[in-house]
């Protein structure tokens, strides 16, 4: 635990609520270690914490405005060595600045300011240099409009933040592109249909509104992944369990394909006769079929093989319980290995070959909302492999 205390007669004696700018000199310098006092952050050690463990930066001044605490994430996000900052003023320690160059510390005065204050909520700041960090504080008072008895400082770094917010930025931009596109076509055929309905054939319209009827389906599937995002990353997707025949499944999915125009002979079902009940929610697993089936056309090559099959999996209770497995193998180039970790990421494409890159991102996502696992692989004709594993088990209510 990196904690430091000084004390000294004058910086004792100091007013109960001095402002940062009005903190006596002695009150920075360095001085022997004191017994800690109630609030002190050397009480963690009571409590089994070591502020080093934080996952974030702790800093915390004491009456005076001396840094008593400065754990190893505030060290590693400041720059700044832990003996440097113990003992020295909060604002000489952490010199923060907001967004218009404006010392934090002047602005805020948390020792000066009102006392019926309890904190600064979270924001983005600058540190010497120009570095960014979010920073939050909290004020500890004797008692709700008492003078300030210590200063609690969080900091965090921003790349998780920029990460996100780089995420949302390509959602965004996906979209639009992929909205474009289709709005484009059906504007366009729409407009022409109307300003010249008398001058084309009826094969001729027909095939206008089965293309603005196909685009509108594109919108709508768009629209659909994107409301499946939402719910993935905030936890709210829903699954409805019913009893779900896979096998029928998969053959209605090759049916829809062979319909579309693709060889018959190119899908191989295999299925297991000794399949156990499977309790899942059949629109969840249209959308894993669908997704899995038409990646393994449009990116593979060769025959494209399903197998379903009875397995176990282990649960999230460490439990050995029944499953239900389906293998999507083709027999095209495969997935290069450095990619492999990425292939369930968002915006991920493993070809040129059109998609928005978050089909098997929401296939994921509705597998291990199912309590399942998913994993891919190489197949044994050197395509790629999807493996994706549902535990059969009924609902709760079927089952006491």
């Amino acid at each position: 635990m990196t904690v430091g205390t000084n004390s000294s007669p004058g910086a004792v004696k100091a007013s109960a609520t001095p402002s940062l700018a009005a903190v006596p000199p002695q009150a920075a310098g360095r001085a022997g270690p004191a017994a800690p006092e109630p609030g002190d952050p050397c009480e963690f050690a009571q409590l089994g914490v070591d502020p080093d463990d934080l996952p974030d930066g702790l800093v915390v001044a004491d009456h005076t405005g001396r840094v008593i605490c400065f754990n190893s994430a505030a060290a590693r996000i400041t720059a700044l060595a832990p003996d440097e900052a113990l003992g020295a003023r909060i604002d000489r320690a952490l010199p923060l600045e907001d967004l218009d160059g404006r010392r934090w510390w002047t602005l805020t005065d948390p020792y000066g300011g009102l006392a019926t204050r309890r904190g600064q909520p979270e924001r983005n700041l600058l540190l010497p240099g120009g570095r960014e960090v979010l920073v939050s504080a909290r004020y500890v008072r004797t008692h709700p409009t008492g003078p300030l008895r210590r200063l609690v400082v969080t900091l965090r770094g921003t790349e998780a933040r920029r990460r996100t917010e780089r995420s949302h930025a390509e959602l965004i931009a996906t979209v639009a592109h992929e909205l474009r596109s289709p709005l484009t076509s059906v504007k366009g055929f729409t407009a022409t249909l109307l300003a010249k309905w008398e001058r084309f054939t009826d094969d001729q319209k027909r095939l206008m509104l089965e293309t603005v009827d196909a685009d509108a389906n594109r919108v709508t599937r768009l629209i659909a992944e994107l409301l499946d995002i939402s719910r993935i990353d905030s936890g709210r997707l829903e699954v409805r369990r019913q009893p779900v025949d896979i096998a029928t499944a998969v053959g209605r999915h090759v049916q829809a394909l062979t319909a579309n125009g693709q060889a018959p002979e190119r899908f191989l079902v295999r299925v297991s006769c000794s399949l156990p009940d499977l309790w899942a929610d059949p629109d969840k697993i249209d959308q894993i079929l669908g997704n899995l089936l038409e990646n393994a056309v449009r990116h593979g090559e060769g025959t494209v093989t399903i197998d379903v099959s009875p397995t176990s999996m282990t649960n999230a209770a460490g439990k050995t319980e029944k499953g239900t497995a389906v293998t999507v193998t083709d027999e095209g180039p495969g997935i290069p290995e450095e990619s492999m970790g990425r292939v369930f990421t968002r915006f991920w494409r493993g070809s040129k070959r059109g998609g928005t890159g978050l089909g098997l991102y929401i296939v994921k996502g509705i597998v291990e909302a199912h309590g399942g696992t998913i994993t891919v692989g190489r197949g044994p004709g050197g395509g790629a492999e999807f493996r994706f594993i549902l535990p059969v088990g009924a609902p709760a209510y079927l089952t006491q």
